[in-house]
Parts: structure tokens; sequence; C-alpha cells
């Protein structure tokens, strides 16, 4: 594409419009019988910019002139939210769609940073040939980094986020993910998860700072700033409203890759003093951070779905809250409301959300959205109030003003500051759960170490879900420094490093001839990477392999060191048992090198644990860190971690 020619054509469109022309006419655009435009303003001169159009007036005076001129079709179609992959050729100026999304995995090909800018501008320059030329708002899941985008800097996941307890290390995550963001033209960012996970085998365990309200509150906050204070700003979007952290075991009725979910989605069954005490604060603090989107969650309330609880969303969320912003669905999230669909529909948007996530069937969506308009099951102040949500915050991020980002800010994506920063933040998520004898730091001049697992040569490990593809996946998936490259960078020049995934190390000898015995053994095992309910767990074991590993290198090593990568607490008595040392370093990212920072003491282990630990999932779940069947203590309480200097 001729990116110059690219941007005059659509300067030419922004002068037609400018003028109330449609771009394909050239004549003024015929009225909705149902809602008329309004006059458009009085010229002077040779002609005067329409006021929506004006970034010098007031964006509450640019929202109110704008909604004055938008139909009802036009309305509608900025409250449907689409997949990129599911939109039609033309469709989104013709249907004056309000926002496209990537979901996990909804990347362009090639998957670089060039083909994400080239995509979404090519959706840009539609919506901006619609009659009003209002912008799209693109949508991604950049959890923990741009993580759809190969050679994007992934971040630890929230869990370790939890663990090193930093609102300033968030807020700057925060703001790097803002900037590799922005870069590729997009500005919603469907994160933070604000969730209270009370139940640790739940498959979204990993995407919750913890099981403390105060800790979750004060963090969550702090990734909303990181997003939205400063430039480029991203929308941030506090999830999912409200207690999907709180659902009981067995209550999910959903079926997704063959698997039968057992927590997600299902049922909180909360009584009001302990859903505001527990849940509902992490959003106060959110809006109050200045969150101007808030994702409404798939799980119901005592046997009410969320995306159908006007109490919930419009009262509180809305009302006691005194959030100003986007109540956006979940994927599809209105279809598991009881009822057909247009009754969802109906349903939902009474309810109080403003922009549902259809993700495909959007045609069908408006149809039914503009029938319930049109017969008043839907009232039109509500339809008003939603778009105006909507058009606010468009302006509040600039998109009427600086809509087509050029390829200049592409360098920030993977870039080595950001990645130095994501090294920051492994190593000081890193919680030291025991260190017999002192076993750690390690010396770096020991003359042979041992590195055994699958997990420690494994960027995709490392990262966990939501990485590349919603379930994340095995192997060299993005750019990164896998653990073992780290332990290889940071050991003396003498000291030898031995790899076998399945600690088969008889082929290494020692002066004698004997099998060697290794000074330092560390296995690196736990979790393949997972998403949403098809991480729920019943058993949080680790896999056969991974327990031979342990035992195998135990035989083999005079010091043995085992660190665990997992979006959750796991069942670890045996390895706990057999190691000198146990570290659990969560799901760290594309930047393995901050574990190996803290193996060898250049920086001190300072991570608590986010969650409380059990020592078997017949204590699950825990009630206020106290376990509810089982032993009478966990394995180690929330907040433990031993520090060393």
């Amino acid at each position: 594409m001729n990116f110059q020619r690219f941007l005059s054509t659509t300067c030419l469109l922004c002068i037609l419009m400018s003028l109330g022309l449609t771009a394909c006419q050239g004549q003024p655009a015929p009225a909705s019988p149902t809602q008329p435009v309004a006059p458009q303003p009085a010229a002077t001169g040779a002609s005067a910019p329409l006021l929506y159009r004006d970034p010098s007036a007031a964006i509450e005076q640019r929202v109110a002139d704008l909604l004055g001129r938008m139909t009802l079709a036009e309305k509608v179609g900025q409250m449907a939210q689409v997949q990129k992959n599911a939109i039609q050729k033309g469709d989104i100026a013709a249907k004056g769609i309000g926002s496209l999304l990537s979901g996990g995995g909804g990347s362009p090909q090639p998957n670089t940073p060039e083909k994400w800018l080239q995509m979404v501008n090519g959706f840009q320059a539609e919506a901006l040939k619609s009659r009003l030329g209002i912008p799209l708002i693109y949508g991604v899941d950049a959890v923990h980094g741009h993580g759809n985008l190969k050679g994007a800097t992934v971040f630890p996941q929230q869990i370790g986020l939890g663990a090193a307890g930093d609102p300033d290390l968030v807020q700057r995550i925060g703001r790097a993910t803002a900037e590799e963001v922005a870069a590729t033209g997009i500005h919603w960012n469907f994160a933070p998860v604000v969730a209270m996970s009370q139940d640790i085998r739940w498959g979204r365990t990993y995407e919750s700072y913890g099981e403390n309200t105060a800790s979750v509150s004060m963090l969550g906050a702090a990734y909303v700033r990181g997003l939205q204070q400063g430039s480029p700003t991203v929308l941030a979007t506090p999830k999912h409203f409200l207690a999907d952290g709180g659902t009981t075991w067995g209550t999910s009725t959903t079926v997704n890759m063959g698997v039968q979910y057992m927590l997600d989605q299902g049922d909180a069954q909360i009584d009001e003093a302990a859903l505001r005490a527990i849940h509902l604060p992490p959003y106060q603090a959110a809006i109050d951070a200045g969150a101007d989107s808030v994702m409404v969650s798939f799980s119901s309330l005592n046997g009410t779905k969320m995306h159908a609880s006007k109490q919930w969303v419009t009262d509180v969320l809305k009302g006691e809250l005194g959030f100003g912003g986007i109540a956006v669905s979940d994927w599809g999230g209105i279809d598991q409301i009881p009822g057909d669909y247009i009754s969802d529909v109906v349903t939902a948007i009474n309810a109080g959300l403003d922009m549902i996530m259809v993700p495909d069937n959007y045609g069908e969506f408006i149809a039914a959205l503009t029938q319930a308009a049109e017969r008043g099951d839907v009232p039109m102040a509500r339809i008003d109030d939603a778009v105006r949500r909507i058009l606010t915050v468009k302006f509040k991020l600039g998109l009427f003003d600086n809509t087509l980002p050029g390829p200049e800010n592409l360098s920030q994506v993977g870039s080595e500051a950001h990645r130095a920063l994501a090294r920051e933040a492994v190593r000081r998520s890193l919680v030291l759960l025991k260190n017999a004898a002192n076993a750690l730091p390690l010396q770096k001049d020991a003359p042979l170490i041992f590195v055994a697992g699958e997990a420690a040569d494994d960027i995709g490990v490392q990262c966990g879900g939501w990485t590349i593809e919603w379930q994340g996946a095995t192997g060299a998936i993005t750019p990164g420094t896998t653990i073992l490259a780290g332990i290889e960078q940071a050991v003396a020049a003498g000291t030898k490093v031995q790899y076998d995934r399945y600690a088969g190390f008889d082929r290494v000898k020692d002066a004698s001839g004997s099998p060697a015995v290794a000074d330092v053994g560390i296995a690196v095992v736990g979790e393949r990477p997972y998403a949403e309910g098809v991480g729920d767990s019943a058993a949080l074991a680790l896999s056969p392999a991974d327990l031979a590993v342990v035992e195998k290198l135990r035989e083999r090593s005079k010091t043995l060191v085992v660190v665990l990568l997992s979006g959750r607490p796991l069942i670890v008595n045996v390895p706990l048992a057999q190691a000198d040392a146990l570290v659990a370093a969560w799901l760290p990212g594309t930047e393995g090198a901050g574990v190996a920072d803290g193996l060898f003491g250049d920086y001190p282990f300072t991570g608590k644990l986010p969650y409380t630990w059990p020592r078997s999932v017949q204590q699950l779940p825990f009630s206020q860190g106290k376990p509810s069947g089982g032993e009478a203590e966990p394995l180690f309480p929330y907040g433990f971690g031993i520090q060393t200097k």
C-alpha cells in the first residue's frame, strides 16, 4: 500500500464529511425517519467545521453534536463489537460498526508489528468512509503484554506481579504495555483482571493478582493508571464484573474444546455482605484510578447471569460506583442468558451493557437491537446513553483527531527497555519456599550443573496462556530467553552446564569414568499452557514425567533446586521433601534470565505468596486462608516467602 497516498485519500474524505457530504455520493445523507439528523451549524465564510470535529471544543459538546446527527442504525452499529475474522468487507462503513477486536490468537499473517499496524489502520480507514466518519476502537487481550504479537515483550502473568506486590512496578508494566499496543494502532486493552480468585482450581487463577482484596485493589488500580495515564493512552478494562473468582466448583455449564468447565463461567453463591467486602472493592479502586471500560462476566451471581443483572451493572456499577465509561460484554456472553436471541439482546442492553462483543453474527445482533428499539422494548434513552458513553471514550482517547498512526513507534515492540523491565519483574516475582542449609544463592563457579525438565528450555511454557494463541502453546512461539539460556549466561566461564529434559545424565562421566554427580541440579517443572475453563483442575498435580525428573536429578546432584512454573499453587509435597531449595517462579514470560538472577544471587528473593498454598486438594476451597477440609493448616500461608540478602 502507498501509505502517503492512503493518508491523502483519508484527508479528502475528512474534508467531504466536514462539508456534510457522504463519501460515496457527495450528497447530504437523508435523515432517519425514527432519528432525524440535527441541523448543520451555520457557516462562517466559505464553510465551518462540524462541532464534533473541532478538537478545541469540549468533549461533552462534541459528543452531543455527533449524537444528534446519528440515525438509529448508526447508533446500533456503534454498540456492536465484532471479531476481526468475522467482519465482511464494506460492513464497517455500511453498518457503522463501533469496534473490532482480536481474540486470543487473532493475529494477522505474518504475525509482525508492521502487519498488525497495517491491519488495524486498514479497518480504521474503512470506518472513516462511513457517513459521519466515526473511528473504530480496536481491542485486544494484552493481559501480560501484547501477547498475541510475536516479538512483543511478554511480562509475568498477574499472579507473579501479585507476588512482587509493588504498584509502581505494575504501573510501569502497564505503561510499557500501552506503548507496545498503541504502536500497532490499538487503543483498547481487555485488562487487568481484578478477580478475587477464591479457589485456585480455577483456570484463570494466574490472571488474578491474588486472593487478598486490598492487594488486588492496589495493583489493579496501578495497572489502570499505567495504561491510561500518559501518552499514548490505552483504554483499561478491569474484569470480569462481578465475582468471577468466587464461583462454586461444579456449577459451570460450559463445554469448550471437549472440556467441561467446573469453575469458570459458573455460579458465585455468595451473600451480599461477602460480595461487597471481597469482590466489589477492586472495581471501585479501578474506577477511582480512571478506568473507562469494565467487562461484564460470563458467570452468574446466585443463579442470575451477570449479563442480565440490572441490579449490579446499572444500579451498582454505574450508579453506586459512579462508573461513567463503557460496560462491555464478554465474548458472546449474552448468548448464555436464558431465552431466544432477541430477548437476550433486550435483557442485556436494558441491564446496562453498552457494547456487545457479538463476536461473529453481528448482522443478527444489529437486526435484533434495531427491532427492539423500534417497538420500544429497549428505550431510545438507553441506546443514547450507551452510545454517548462509547463516543465519550473515543473522544477521550483522541481517536477523532489522530486516527491513523504511522510506523514510527513500532520500535517500542519488544524493545530492550521493556525487556529489561520484564526481567526485573521476573526476579521480583520469585518466591523462595524452601532453602535448606542456604542452598541458594548458587555459586556461579560450580564446576558442573545439571539442568533438567522440559520447561527449562521452553518459552511457551514460561509464558502460559494468552500468548500467541488463546490457550498458549509450547515451544519457541515468540522471541525471548529461556531459563536454561539465562543459567548459561549467568555462570562462570569454567562452569559446565549440561541439559537433558528427562534428567538422563548417564552419558556424563566423572574422571574415573563413572556417571558424574553434579555439584548442582536444577529441575524446572510445572504446568503446560492453558486458559480459562480449559485449565480448571481438580488435581493441581505435577505430571508423572515432572516428578520423575525431580527424583532422577536428586540422585545425580549434591544440591537440588526445583523451580516451579505454574499459574497457581500446586500439590508439591514430594518435590518439596526431595529438594534443597524450592522456588515458585509462576509464569515469568519471555525473560527467563530473571529466574537466573535470583538463583545465582545477583538479586535477593523478595517475593511473597499471593495465594495460600494447600497441602492437598481436599483442603480447597480456602475460606479466608483457612482450609475447608483435610489437614488443619495449609502448606504455606498467604504472604509466605523466604527473604534473602
